[in-house]
This record gives structure tokens, sequence and C-alpha cells, in this order.
């Protein structure tokens, strides 16, 4: 009953543990690439949810000095995921360009079939 109330109560991580876990499976599982793709799109959004979770305090407010404030939420983890968001896309960009000059060259996207085609060259 205890270990029950303890998953209630961190539910956001053991969502985040789960994306985390469906991402990289996609990744390491599939074939295609570009499901890998999405699953490394999964497994980027789980770390900005383990990043931003502890980022808000609860009763807390921005960091402006004022007598009438007492607890200040850290603006840092914010400020660092939306870097990580811009970086996130520009790397799926780069990775969907890739997957599209590869399926030119070898006419399909799955591992095995590129694989078998280069043992045979």
């Amino acid at each position: 009953m205890q270990a029950l109330q303890l998953i209630a109560e961190h539910y956001n991580y053991v969502v985040t543990i789960f994306l985390m876990m469906a991402g990289l499976y996609v990744v390491v599982a599939r074939g295609n690439m570009v499901k890998k793709l999405v699953g490394l799109s999964i497994f980027q959004t789980s770390v900005y949810l383990l990043y931003i979770e502890p980022g808000k305090i609860v009763g807390g407010t921005a960091p402006i000095i004022d007598p009438a404030f007492t607890v200040y939420s850290n603006p840092l983890p914010h400020v660092l995921i939306l870097t990580a968001i811009v970086v996130g896309v520009a790397t799926l960009a780069l990775g969907l360009a890739l997957v599209v000059r590869i399926n030119e060259a070898y006419g399909t996207i799955e591992e095995d079939e590129i694989f078998a085609k280069d043992e045979e060259q």
C-alpha cells in the first residue's frame, strides 16, 4: 500500500521513465530509420520532462527580489530545456534529411535491406 502511494505521489517520474524506456526500445528494436527517429524524439521528450519536473517549486515565484516573497523558482532548467528543444528539432531535421538521402541511394530505409545490399556489393 505504501509503494502504491509513493508511485501516486511521484507519477510524473513514472511517466518520464516509461517514455524513456519506450523511446529507447523503439530506437534499439526497430529497423526502420524513420521509426528510430520517432523513438529518439520520444526519448528526448522524456529527458525534457526529467529536467523540468524539479524546476518548479510549489508556491515559488519568479526570481525577482522582493520582501513580499520568500520562495523562488529556479529559471535555469527552463532555459536549458528551451535550448535542448531547439537542438532536438535540428537533430531531427538532420536525421530526416539523412534518411531521404539514404533512401535515394539505396531505395529503402530498412537497415536489414541496406546491410544486405552492402554485402552483395
